[in-house]
C-alpha cells in the first residue's frame, strides 16, 4: 500500500501557472509508474500525464501536451506536474496515483490501472 498526497493547488489567473506535488509514503515508490488525473464538476475522471518508474518515460494527454510537464525525484518520492499557460478549462480537482507494475516503461493512461490515489487538490482558472 502506498499514501500519496498532493499539494500545490490553487487559484490562478488564465496564462498562470503552477506546480504540484504529490508525496508518497508507504511500498517502494520509485518501482512503480505513476500518472495525474483530473475531474472537473459533472465530468468524468480524466487522464493528464504519466511518467514510468525512472522518469525516463512520460505520456500526455492532448490536451496538455506542450504546456504540462511531468517529472519525479524518486530520491524524494515525489512527483510533480508543472502546467504552464493554464486555461479556465484546466480547473478540476487533481489527483495522483500510483500503478500496479514493479519497473514497466509502461506509462498507463486508465484509471484502472492504478492502485493507489491521493485525495486531490484544487486546481481553478479564471479568465
Amino acid at each position: 500500500q502506498v499514501q500519496l498526497v498532493e499539494s500545490g493547488g490553487g487559484l490562478v489567473q488564465a496564462g498562470g501557472s503552477l506546480r504540484l506535488s504529490c508525496a508518497a509514503s508507504g511500498r517502494t515508490f520509485s518501482s512503480y509508474a505513476m500518472g495525474w488525473f483530473r475531474q472537473a464538476p459533472g465530468k468524468e475522471r480524466e487522464f493528464v500525464a504519466a511518467v514510468n518508474w525512472s522518469g525516463g518515460r512520460t505520456s500526455y494527454a492532448d490536451s496538455v501536451k506542450g504546456r504540462f510537464t511531468i517529472s519525479r525525484d524518486n530520491a524524494k518520492n515525489t512527483v510533480y506536474l508543472q502546467m504552464n499557460s493554464l486555461k479556465p478549462e484546466d480547473t478540476a480537482v487533481y489527483y495522483c496515483a500510483a500503478g500496479r507494475s514493479r519497473y514497466s516503461d509502461y506509462t498507463p493512461k486508465n484509471w484502472g490501472e492504478y492502485a493507489n490515489w491521493g485525495q486531490g487538490t484544487q486546481v481553478t482558472v479564471s479568465s
